[in-house]
């Protein structure tokens, strides 16, 4: 597998690769990743710190721009290959390890599956990317797979082929539960994990009469940061709140927070940036403490930290954006906003904070059975079992 990045790196890139990877060791195949690096000299190889752990992950250092990056990476594969002999190859992202991948497998006369996630089309297929290899890619990998049907229909625009198989993000339902189930996997009481979450907040400085906002992942534009920031200004003008942020803020987009906060002093105050948080229980039991959780993203694939919000059993705000319509069903496990109305996020967070107990309950109730129902690992297992039927039928 070629992928861009991998545990630990940030990202939901990096959790789908590693969640893939580990269910295909789990199904009796052997997996070799190789993963570029932004914190490695360009051109250098960390192999694996161990041969007898699987998978086996080699990192490669990312020159300045990819056309020194894909022809090293080429070399390396070509040198990996002659000594594991792979019988098929797997790129996870369309540009550029979709393209890599394809490439190499037919220039070594083995098969290749794409993986298409999320920004590859909505982003790639614009300028700056490169239309042309989008479009080469997605017509010679012999299997390509897409994590949402919208997504699959803009594959079978751009392709032409109708053979794109959907393979659905999934959340481990045990990790990411609400308190009352999380007791029974972890064996403790639910008093006890309350009693876990009011020592958070405290920790986090949250008073008992705020409620949290929350939002997980790298905040970012794509994200709707400025749509975030605003809904939290229009709710914090009506009651107490504070906005969680599960994860931290890209770099490029700190000089928007800075702006945010001279603004509006008193409001980015009550934001609080967890940063990462590489344990999944930890993350899980931040999503507990949201009253709210909110995905107000411009474009999508199917975003892995709205279906671990869901299965915490939170009430979820999100954008119509990509594959999330298919995930939330619009006042029944959670509400939807086109993304033409995002500038009234704000008022549909206040509208979801009046709702009656039992109303709220029964939609959390409903988000947490959605994700059981179409989004476990065991389901993506018999997903991925379909992929390497149709890849390897012979194997």
């Amino acid at each position: 597998m070629i992928t861009e990045r991998f545990t630990p790196d940030l990202g939901g890139l990096a959790s789908s690769a590693t969640r893939l990877v580990t269910i295909l060791c789990q199904l009796g195949i052997e997996v070799d990743v190789v993963a570029w690096s932004r914190y490695l000299q360009p051109g250098e190889v960390l192999p694996p710190q161990s041969l007898e752990i699987k998978p086996q992950v080699y990192r490669i250092g990312l020159y300045r721009h990819w056309d020194m990056t894909m022809p090293h990476t080429l070399n390396f594969l070509e040198w990996l290959h002659q000594n594991r002999n792979y019988d098929a190859i797997w790129g996870h992202y369309l540009f550029p390890s979709g393209f890599l991948a394809t490439w190499f497998a037919k220039f070594q006369e083995i098969v290749s599956t794409v993986s298409v996630r999320g920004n590859d089309v909505d982003k790639e297929m614009f300028p700056p990317g490169d239309f042309a290899r989008l479009q080469w890619t997605l017509q010679n990998a012999d299997v390509i797979t897409a994590v949402s049907a919208d997504m699959a229909r803009k594959i079978r625009l751009l392709s032409q082929r109708d053979d794109v198989l959907v393979l659905k993000n999934t959340v481990d339902t045990k990790t990411f539960s609400p308190i009352n189930e999380a007791s029974q996997y972890l064996r403790t009481s639910e008093e006890e994990l309350k009693r876990i979450n009011d020592n958070l907040r405290n920790t986090l400085g949250i008073s008992a009469e705020e409620v949290v906002l929350g939002f997980c992942g790298e905040l970012r534009e794509k994200k709707g940061q400025q749509f975030l920031l605003n809904a939290f200004t229009t709710v914090r003008q009506q009651r107490p709140a504070c906005l969680l942020i599960i994860g931290e803020v890209r770099a490029t987009q700190e000089s928007a927070m800075q702006l945010y906060a001279h603004h509006h002093p008193e409001n980015a105050r009550r934001v609080i940036i967890t940063g990462h948080l590489p344990n999944p229980e930890t993350v899980a039991t931040y999503l507990g403490l949201c009253d709210v959780y909110l995905q107000p993203s411009l474009w999508e694939g199917m975003p892995n930290a709205l279906l671990e919000a869901m299965a915490c059993g939170c009430c979820c705000i999100a954008s119509d954006a990509g594959g999330i319509p298919e995930i939330v069903s619009h006042g029944e496990n959670g509400f939807l906003l086109p993304r033409s109305q995002l500038h009234r996020l704000g008022e549909a967070v206040l509208e979801c904070l009046a709702m009656p107990l039992a109303k709220k309950q029964r939609i959390q109730q409903a988000a947490r059975d959605r994700i059981l129902s179409a989004h476990s690992i065991t389901q993506e297992k018999q997903q991925l079992q379909t992929v390497m039927d149709r890849l390897m039928p012979n194997s």
